[in-house]
């Protein structure tokens, strides 16, 4: 075991040094997709791959247990396969659950984690009142309340789930109407509006597909606020403090699912609307 501990962390000390390694991103599904638009805008020259744990989706109704043991078997995968210089949790609950316990089975490999923009929301709030939208798995984590405690102590939070949203987002957010979009999201922005919120956190990455719709159901005086551009400065820092940038020609960006053929002809759209080509099965 140790030889193959050694040799496991040589190759990837050795990509970490290769600036054309891949920075990978790593979701259930489809929502952690946003954020990768986000590093391939700031950070163009990079090569991305990105894994889609089809085979374990959802993640949002799974035990703690349940949503590591996926998320480490996806990350051992992706890094046999690509030897990435950098692994982006681009999943709330991945990112709750499981980032301490992946930088210690994998120290060689930095990790970029996507937790709750609960910071910047009570910094915001003028009435006090913020709201947290989230899977049940991030909502009742106590990490979550952990960063209230820390960061929003002064702030009534007020928590929403979002029952099916992650669901029709990864399989019927392409053929959706407009009234089916806003039906999926009704009954949290009424939840939100009535206790009179005035910063809303988008907690799960999946619910930024309706970022258009949620902006209109809530109306003006209510903000969303999202990860992104947080998790993004930080995979910057840490390309340019633990990894090596990209001065080569870019091979191309790629996408993997888990699970079995074949591969549902929604994954080559949303391949697509991200500038990613799909490889294949890991």
């Amino acid at each position: 075991m140790v030889g193959t501990s050694s040799t496991v962390s040589s190759k990837n000390d050795t990509a970490l040094r290769d600036g054309t390694a891949p920075i990978a991103f790593f979701d259930s599904g489809v929502g952690g997709l946003p954020y990768l638009r986000w590093a391939k805008e700031h950070l163009p020259q990079e090569n991305y791959v990105y894994l889609l744990d089809r085979a374990h989706f959802p993640y949002g109704t799974k035990t703690k247990e349940e949503v590591f043991q996926a998320v480490s078997e996806g990350i051992a995968r992706l890094i046999e396969k690509v030897r990435p210089k950098i692994i982006v949790l681009a999943c709330n609950t991945a990112s709750v659950v499981a980032l301490q316990r992946l930088r210690v089975l994998h120290p060689e490999i930095p990790f970029v984690g996507v937790v709750p923009a609960v910071k910047p929301a009570a910094e915001r709030t003028h009435g006090k009142r913020i709201g947290v939208m989230a899977t049940n798995r991030t909502l009742q984590d106590v990490y979550l309340e952990n960063l209230i405690k820390q960061f929003a102590s002064h702030c009534e939070v007020v928590r929403v789930a979002g029952p099916g949203i992650v669901e029709f987002v990864e399989q019927r957010l392409f053929q959706a109407s407009p009234e089916e979009k806003y039906g999926i999201i009704k009954d949290a922005i009424a939840v939100l509006k009535e206790r009179k919120v005035d910063e809303v956190v988008l907690g799960c990455t999946h619910f930024l597909y309706l970022e258009e719709e949620l902006r209109l159901g809530l109306g003006e005086d209510i903000e969303l606020i999202d990860s992104r551009d947080g998790v993004g400065r930080q995979l910057m820092r840490v390309l340019s403090t633990k990894s090596v940038p990209n001065t080569e020609p870019k091979k191309g960006d790629l996408l993997y699912v888990t699970g079995t053929s074949p591969i549902e002809e929604r994954y080559y759209t949303f391949a697509r609307m991200f500038g990613l080509e799909v490889a294949g099965i890991l």
